[in-house]
């Protein structure tokens, strides 16, 4: 059965305990609250990719596209292939990127257009699943190089929450 939405009552005294809170200067916080919460939204190999991130710092990204004069008209054959998933030791490697999208929606990762170290990519752009999506792009394929990290709170996420070396 659901709940119903709580008061605008409810809503305001809650949000005015957490003003006087921030006036408190004896007031000590704890961990943020959304953790206990995103803890029940993680799958262990989401778990495992923290871990890889956190460790190991951002990871290369590419995506593979068709390759038009001056870039117009290509088309986007596969996004997002990395080797993150391995790397980490995920059990369902066909989920990584379920996993990595809600690791997003939690706030803990994001995808940036920035490259990491060029050499990076090499190993990635070998893989047999990029190299397929490369002879389906056709002539002259392109790779797109991006990179995911964790954000601010998705690293203090990690250190409140995971067991880390």
């Amino acid at each position: 059965m659901p709940t119903s939405p709580p008061a605008k009552e409810d809503l305001r005294s809650r949000g005015a305990e957490l003003l006087r809170q921030s006036a408190d200067v004896h007031f000590v916080e704890g961990t943020h609250p959304a953790y206990e919460r995103i803890l029940d939204e993680l799958t262990p190999d989401e778990a495992r990719i923290l871990r890889l991130l956190v460790t190991e710092g951002p990871q290369p990204v590419v995506d593979v596209r068709t390759n038009r004069p001056l870039g117009i008209g290509s088309e986007l054959i596969e996004a997002g292939l990395s080797m993150i998933g391995r790397q980490a030791g995920v059990r369902r490697m066909e989920r990584t990127n379920a996993y990595l999208n809600n690791l997003f929606r939690l706030g803990l990762l994001w995808f940036s257009p920035e490259e990491v170290a060029p050499d990076r990519y090499q190993v990635v752009e070998v893989q047999p699943e990029v190299q397929a999506a490369m002879s389906r792009a056709g002539r002259a394929p392109r790779t797109v190089r991006r990179s995911i990290h964790l954000t601010a709170f998705g690293e203090d996420f990690c250190s409140a929450c995971l067991p880390l070396p």
